[in-house]
């Protein structure tokens, strides 16, 4: 089963230094923080706060390349966690033909994000990814849950490049 989820914010893992898009279910609670890139980070730091941009960014390039072509980004599905890396999809339609596309998550979002798409997380994955063993150098998951749930609402969507 697919749940709905909202960006709750971007933060910065104090360990990593790397940056951690938050999901959540806003119907019970439920965070899903996935690690990402600098560069997916600040797209979807641009895209949260409208900032507007001289020239396309690959995101706005590809959402452009989708409206050109009369695509339309029905949904994107964080569908699976292995080796705790987190896979995504991305649920297109042409005319009447669906097509699904491989990505990675922090990409999906950044362009879901563009098209006001909805974000669904597969609640298998949920229930995965509190079983993650993250490495040492990232904590134990029970400390990393204690900090993430110990943020402020005013700590999230703050995140500066």
């Amino acid at each position: 089963m697919e749940i709905l989820m909202k960006i709750k914010g971007l933060v910065v893992d104090p360990i990593s230094k790397m940056p951690i898009v938050v999901l959540e279910d806003p119907l019970s609670d439920r965070i899903l923080p996935i690690w990402i890139g600098v560069f997916e980070a600040n797209a979807i730091a641009l895209s949260l706060e409208g900032v507007p941009t001289p020239r396309p960014m690959t995101h706005d390039l590809i959402k452009n390349f989708l409206d050109q072509l009369n695509i339309v980004v029905e949904k994107i599905v964080v569908n699976d966690v292995r080796d705790n890396t987190f896979y995504a999809v991305i649920h297109c339609r042409l005319n009447d033909i669906p097509y699904v596309i491989d990505s990675r998550p922090s990409d999906a979002i950044a362009l879901a994000l563009r098209t006001q798409a909805p974000i669904f997380v597969d609640e298998e994955v949920i229930r995965k990814a509190h079983s993650l063993k993250y490495e040492e150098s990232l904590e134990s998951s029970e400390k990393l849950k204690q900090w993430l749930e110990s943020l402020n609402p005013e700590d999230l969507g703050k995140y500066k490049m």
